[in-house]
C-alpha cells in the first residue's frame, strides 16, 4: 500500500466521527457538513462519501433529519444529533484520544531514534 492509499484509509476510518463532530453544536444540511469538514481538515469530500455515512447514522438512531424550506431555493434536509448520537460521539472521542496518545508515544520513539542518528 502506498502512502496515498494509507492516508485515504486513515481518513475513511475517522469520517463517521468527524461527521458527528461537525453536528455537535448545531444542525446542518449536507453541503454545510461537507464544507465544515473540508474547512477544518483541509480534506476534499464528495457527496457520494458523506451521504451514505449520514444514512447509516440515521439508521442507527445517531441522527435525525428534517426537511426545512429555504427562503430562496429548494428545501434542505438538516441533520441533527440525537442523544444516542451524542453518546456515540463521546465514546468515539474517548477511543480516539486513547488511541492517538498511544500512537504519539510510539512516534516519539521514532523521533528520538531519528535525532540520535
Amino acid at each position: 500500500m502506498d502512502s496515498a492509499q494509507w492516508e485515504s484509509q486513515l481518513r475513511k476510518g475517522a469520517l463517521e466521527m468527524v461527521v458527528l463532530a461537525a453536528l455537535w453544536r448545531t444542525p446542518l444540511y449536507g453541503l454545510e457538513i461537507i464544507r465544515t469538514v473540508e474547512r477544518e481538515l483541509a480534506l476534499a469530500l464528495s457527496e457520494g462519501t458523506v451521504y451514505p455515512i449520514l444514512s447509516r447514522l440515521r439508521a442507527d438512531n445517531s441522527l435525525t433529519a428534517q426537511w426545512v424550506e429555504a427562503e430562496a431555493g429548494h428545501p434542505r434536509k438538516y441533520y441533527a444529533l440525537t442523544d444516542a448520537g451524542r453518546q456515540r460521539l463521546l465514546a468515539m472521542v474517548n477511543t480516539w484520544d486513547e488511541f492517538s496518545r498511544g500512537v504519539n508515544r510510539l512516534l516519539k520513539l521514532v523521533e528520538q531514534k531519528d535525532a540520535s542518528q
